[in-house]
């Protein structure tokens, strides 16, 4: 009974075995034709080798190789303005390219979403790392008769009155130099440096810290401001400039004396005896 038992069970085990292997070897032949069909599958359709981002890049950023690279995309639905071999996205010697609409990750580079070599993305592009842009109002006449590019840098006067009868501050008007070396990053709308039309600006755009902005602000709401333009390699910073009416016409600041009033006594005559004395009294009006 138990030699039966036995060969039942190695019969079972070897049925088994035969069984796990017809499985594998149905399984290997069904990747193998899968694998084929796919195969098959990107030769019947033709691709091309362009370039796709590698990670999602926001608006502004300087686009970099590490940031790309070339991958198979099909010739059927190829977009238009795709960046190949043929069309390199980088050039030895040119500057590197800005992003002026957000990608996300494998995303087709094209040329409506990265400006020209050496371009940029707007007014972000354009500020550095903890700098902010500030509007300023200007005219005519503070706006050095619209000769301001973008690019060029400014020093910031301020013209007003300071509040209060301290004879020790400043009587009238007075001007101040309160910012030296200001870079302007726009002009009204546009910022474009190679503009050279000269336009009446209503305001400038410049970068500068939340400090600066904030002194700016408060220095354009209680006066007005006004710009004198920098001399392009000009990099010396100006000293400190106050001026007020007296300094303006030259005249000395002049120390009041106290005018010391005499004490006026009034007295009256009074006779004791063969003698006349002079008693002095409170005086009236």
């Amino acid at each position: 009974m138990r030699l039966v038992f036995g060969i039942v069970l190695i019969a079972g085990l070897g049925l088994a075995g035969f069984a796990v292997h017809l499985a594998q070897k149905q399984f290997g032949a069904y990747q193998n034709a899968l694998q084929q069909e796919r195969a098959k599958a990107v030769k019947a359709v033709p691709t091309q080798m362009i370039y796709v981002t590698q990670r999602a890049i926001n608006h502004g950023e300087v686009l970099t190789a590490e940031d790309v690279k070339l991958a198979p995309w099909p010739k059927e639905i190829l977009p238009e303005g795709v960046f190949d071999e043929a069309t390199p996205l980088f050039v030895a010697g040119e500057p590197a390219r800005v992003v002026v609409r957000a990608m996300d990750k494998f995303e087709a580079v094209l040329t409506t979403k990265v400006s020209e070599p050496g371009g940029d993305a707007g007014l972000t592009s354009r500020l550095e790392r903890g700098q902010r842009a500030f509007a300023i109002k200007v005219d005519v006449s503070s706006g050095v008769s619209g000769f301001l590019r973008p690019g060029d840098r400014v020093d910031i006067y301020w013209t007003g009155r300071v509040p209060g009868n301290d004879p020790n501050l400043p009587q009238g008007d007075v001007t101040k130099l309160i910012e030296t070396g200001i870079k302007l990053i726009a002009i009204d709308q546009t910022a474009e440096v190679d503009s050279n039309d000269p336009t009446i600006a209503r305001t400038v755009t410049v970068a500068i810290s939340p400090q600066q902005v904030a002194g700016l602000a408060q220095a354009q709401s209680t006066g007005r401001l006004s710009l004198s333009l920098m001399a392009a390699n000009d990099e010396t910073v100006a000293e400190a400039i106050e001026v007020d009416q007296r300094a303006l016409l030259g005249i000395a600041k002049r120390e009041r004396q106290a005018e010391k009033k005499a004490l006026e006594v009034c007295t009256t005559r009074v006779r004791r005896g063969s003698e006349v004395v002079e008693i002095p009294i409170p005086c009236t009006n």
